[in-house]
């Protein structure tokens, strides 16, 4: 089927740069896409959880975005 997609000039001459690079075409970049967001789409995902942070006052929690990042990504 044939379609016409509206992209940015910007991203379609990322597109064609990247293309031009891997040695394919913008289509099969494309369409590659396409199918690797199908695929995450049926992908099932774990469910993500919080982290309970406690607080000395309920409801206000300072913290540096360093210590946030501490938080989510200490695992």
């Amino acid at each position: 089927m044939r379609t016409t997609v509206d992209i940015p000039d910007a991203i379609y001459r990322e597109l064609k740069v990247c293309a031009a690079r891997e040695g394919t075409t913008v289509r099969k970049l494309l369409l590659d896409a396409v199918e690797l967001a199908r695929q995450q789409r049926s992908t099932p995902r774990k469910p993500f959880e919080l982290p309970v942070i406690p607080s000395s006052r309920p409801g206000t929690l300072d913290l540096t975005n360093e210590q946030i990042d501490d938080i989510f990504f200490s695992s």
